[in-house]
């Protein structure tokens, strides 16, 4: 059975651990060769690539910030050098800080959007002169924080609020090239950062299942299927569009 992605070449970012290395590892089951990048986490992401390796398919391990110039075109760079083309790019390399008003500081704003909004618009602003002629399928992960905004997390909802306007805006602008762009927007996902801020375990968790009609948080591998979908030709005609995945909750 021909694979869904077989031939293509996914870019992942932020893909050592957590949602990222989901989406990696699925991508590669359907045939993508993938890009693993990582910021920090290189035994991360070398784990990534070794599972996906043992599984038949193929990786390689990218370092890089991609909340700077240098680093993207670093990245890009060594993308090029191993697999000679792109045609998926997974923006889901982000931060999260939560901070009530009184505390909020340039530094807490500036290294939030630098990632979460303009990291992502310089991976897609490379990721055009990449793309092929039959185009791409860029995939945003953004978060439900941008419509539901909790309390204490007024610059990281703003994130991710621009993240769903850069979604429309840029499948307006990019449609007539072929290039489809979308945002999966998750909710509470059960990840190492969300058990090494403590939340795994915490009565925010509990709050949150008992307010979700299917009564859990998500799974890494409940956004990667997702991915998938928005990355193969089964979503051929879907572009624009924020993909709320969380349990029912809204």
């Amino acid at each position: 059975m021909t694979k869904k992605l077989s031939g293509k070449v996914a870019l992942v970012t932020g893909a050592s651990k957590g949602i990222g290395a989901s989406i990696a590892k699925h991508l590669a089951a359907e045939g993508a060769s993938v890009v693993v990048n990582y910021a920090s986490s290189k035994e991360g992401a070398d784990r990534v690539v070794a599972e996906i390796a043992s599984g038949g398919g193929k990786a390689i391990a990218v370092q890089a910030s991609v909340a700077s110039k240098a680093g993207i075109e670093h990245l890009y760079s060594e993308t090029m050098k191993a697999f000679g083309k792109l045609d998926i790019l997974v923006n889901n390399a982000g931060i999260y800080e939560f901070s009530p008003l009184e505390d909020v500081t340039e530094d807490h704003f500036h290294r939030q959007f630098n990632l979460n909004v303009l990291g992502l618009l310089l991976m897609s602003q490379e990721a055009l002169k990449r793309f092929g002629d039959e185009g791409g399928s860029i995939i945003n992960i953004s978060s439900i924080v941008s419509t539901l905004a909790p309390p204490n997390t007024s610059v990281y909802s703003a994130t991710k609020g621009a993240v769903d306007s850069i979604t429309r805006s840029l499948s307006e602008e990019l449609g007539p090239r072929g290039i489809r762009v979308n945002a999966i927007n998750p909710g509470m996902v059960e990840t190492e950062g969300v058990h090494a801020a403590g939340i795994a375990d915490s009565d925010m968790r509990k709050q949150v299942e008992a307010q979700t009609p299917l009564g859990r948080i998500g799974q890494p591998q409940d956004i990667a299927t997702a991915a998938v979908f928005l990355a193969s030709a089964d979503s051929s005609w879907l572009s624009g569009e924020t993909l709320t995945i969380a349990g029912g909750l809204h």
